[in-house]
């Protein structure tokens, strides 16, 4: 699997797979900016998700766009076409949620690591904004 992972706080580790074949160049150019640090926060608006809007700018094509995501699903904002309200956004469904507009939909949690994903999600909503560490992994299946 080639993937990234967040970290908490207090080194807990929730990984993702990428969706290489849905959104190749989403996936690769996201790796090429990893790791980074930010301060996550819960959505307003669509739902369960935790967001930032201050990642590492991407120039990126839309693919593989939705505002419709599953539980567990990653997006992306792409910056072309400009219209997208999203653009350069990066968010983390942990439940039932809509985008604002599409985004690329390129990751999934990993399914042992789904009720990890749900509790911080929780975590962010009743307690506030965190800090989380974002990086890459490599391994096999």
């Amino acid at each position: 699997m080639t993937g990234f992972k967040i970290t908490t706080q207090d080194g807990q580790e929730i990984k993702f797979e990428l969706y290489l074949d849905d959104a190749p160049v989403t996936s690769r150019a996201f790796l090429s900016i990893l790791p980074f640090n930010r301060t996550f926060n819960h959505a307003r608006v669509s739902g369960q998700e935790i967001w930032i809007d201050d990642v590492p700018k991407l120039d990126i094509i839309q693919e593989n766009a939705s505002v419709f995501t599953e539980p567990g699903e990653v997006v992306f904002g792409p910056t072309k076409p400009i219209r997208t309200k999203t653009a350069n956004c990066f968010g983390i469904y942990y439940g039932e949620g809509k985008g604002l507009d599409a985004c690329n939909i390129f990751a999934k949690v990993v399914d042992t690591d789904k009720q990890k994903l749900i509790d911080l999600g929780n975590e962010i909503w009743k307690n506030g904004s965190q800090e989380l560490t974002v990086s890459i992994i490599n391994t096999t299946k």
